[in-house]
Formats: C-alpha cells, sequence, structure tokens
C-alpha cells in the first residue's frame, strides 16, 4: 500500500483553486482533532470534517482504515466497547456530544443507525417500527401510534409491500424488505441524522437499487452518513465523499480528502485517493 500523506490543512480546492464553499458553509456535524482509541492502539488520528445538513455523505476507503468505528462516534455506538475513547470534539448543532451533560438516550434519538446485516426483531412488521416509539413514550395513543408506524414504512418505501401482514413476523421478508424495515424503525422516533453502515453490502442489485432510490429521497429530511465499499453506489447516492485511508498495516486511519463527490471522482487531489478510486488498491 503506498505511503499516504497526512491531510492537508487548507480547505478542499475546487478544480479552479478556490476553496470549496461547501466546507465553509454552516455544518450539522463539525468533528475536530478527533483521535479514537481501543484501549491503547489509536485506530483514527486526528479527523477534521464538517458534514452539511441534509447532504448524504459517503465514507470510503480501504478495509480497516476507521470508517465504521468513526461513522459510531457520530452516536456514541462505541461507548459500548471496553476501553474505547475519545480526544477531540465532536458537535451536532455546536454542541459537544461527548459532553458528561449529555443525555445518551436523547443523542440516539437524534441520531439514527442502520447496520450493515439487517437486524430485525422477531416480532411482527408493526411491532418492530413501534419499538423505539414505546419504550420513548413518543406516542399518547393507539391511533398515534398507528399513524406513526404507517408514515415510517411509507419513508422507507415498504408500507405498499406489507400493509396487508403487519401482525405477521418481520423475519418472513426478503432481505431487502429487512433492511428497509429497519430503516423504517431507524426513521419512526424522528432522527435529525441517519447513519448507514454498508446497508446495501448483502443485498441483491434490485434489492440495493431500492436502498440506493431511498437513501435519495430521505436527504431532503435527514441528514446521511453512508460506509460504502461500493465505488459506484458512492458515485451515484452521495453529495459529498470523504476517503479514508491508514499508511501503513496497523497505523490509525486518516480522513485523505473530502469533497463534492463529482469532483473527488474526477479529479481528485491526492494520488491515494485517485489509486483507490481507480481500484490499484483496497
Amino acid at each position: 500500500m503506498p505511503t499516504v500523506a497526512p491531510p492537508r490543512a487548507q480547505p478542499p480546492l475546487s478544480p479552479a483553486g478556490t476553496p470549496d464553499a461547501s466546507a465553509q458553509a454552516s455544518a450539522k456535524i463539525d468533528v475536530s482533532g478527533l483521535n479514537f482509541y481501543y484501549g491503547e492502539r489509536r485506530v483514527l488520528e486526528h479527523i477534521n470534517v464538517k458534514i452539511r445538513p441534509n447532504e448524504v455523505t459517503a465514507l470510503i476507503g480501504p478495509s480497516g482504515c476507521g470508517k465504521s468505528t468513526f461513522l459510531r462516534t457520530l452516536n456514541r455506538m462505541n461507548d459500548i466497547v471496553p476501553g474505547a475513547r475519545v480526544e477531540g470534539s465532536v458537535t451536532i448543532d455546536g454542541r459537544d456530544i461527548y459532553a458528561q451533560s449529555v443525555d445518551i438516550v436523547d443523542l440516539r434519538r437524534r441520531v439514527g443507525m442502520v447496520f450493515q446485516k439487517s437486524n430485525p426483531f422477531p416480532k411482527s412488521i408493526f411491532d418492530n417500527v413501534a419499538y423505539g416509539l414505546r419504550i420513548n413514550r413518543l406516542t399518547r395513543s393507539r391511533e398515534e401510534l398507528g399513524g406513526r408506524v404507517e408514515a415510517s414504512l411509507k419513508s422507507a418505501a415498504l408500507w405498499d409491500e406489507v400493509k396487508d401482514r403487519l401482525h405477521t413476523s418481520a423475519l418472513a421478508l426478503s432481505g431487502g424488505q429487512q433492511q428497509r424495515l429497519c430503516i423504517a424503525r431507524a426513521l419512526a422516533i424522528e432522527p435529525e441524522i441517519v447513519l448507514m453502515d454498508e446497508p446495501a453490502s448483502a443485498l441483491d442489485p434490485i434489492a440495493t437499487q431500492r436502498i440506493e432510490e431511498l437513501i435519495y429521497q430521505l436527504k431532503s429530511r435527514y441528514t446521511i452518513v453512508i460506509v460504502t465499499h461500493n465505488m459506484q453506489q458512492a458515485a451515484r447516492v452521495s453529495d459529498r465523499t470523504a476517503f479514508f485511508n491508514i499508511a501503513a498495516t496497523g497505523q490509525p486511519g486518516r480522513l485523505i480528502e473530502i469533497d463534492q463527490t463529482a469532483t473527488m471522482f474526477s479529479s481528485p487531489r491526492e494520488k491515494a485517493t485517485e489509486d483507490y478510486i481507480s481500484g490499484r488498491f483496497g
């Protein structure tokens, strides 16, 4: 693997050589000086990135470079890992989510997560979507609960396929339907941000297309951050792309560059980015 220089300090440059306006715009998520450790081992080094509202930001890079770890720092999912710790700051709407005063349950309501492998509960379709609404007491009546479940299934482009079997097992759904059910479950509690860790990696091409279409539709209402190893998928669904890499095996992951997706795929600034996108390594 080629040696990679640390990220440049200056803002991303457009092809014309001027600062990328998107990097200067107000950020929904602002990550500054982030170092992440599992015990004594540092796995992310000095990450600085701003993620804009109502856009899809794709995280790409070879396996082991810390993309999924970084994604989980955005809703403190890594807190459950013994020995995990963070240096630096992660702010959402200007508030540091690692401050001692932060309610983690409330944070995870605001920042939903969809995992690589669909994980429906062994319950009915209805109860899967209603689960978060019930435990967080977000509805006041059965009618309101039913309406929120229906709205969430519609948002996940699943309602028409399951409306006549809401009380049958979610485990009977196809893989693609199960993943959209998990998206509906995440959307039901009305988050502001949705994190997706390779949400279509285990799906067939038709199901993958449905998920990609859904992501494109959802960005008008949510800020979306997606980890993907599929370069074509990143090019199709994202507004901006961030490339992570490691300098050598066992070294911490670094953010090499972030830019508008069209610019990143046509004229990346860093040779390592070009090599990865073109398939020379990774």
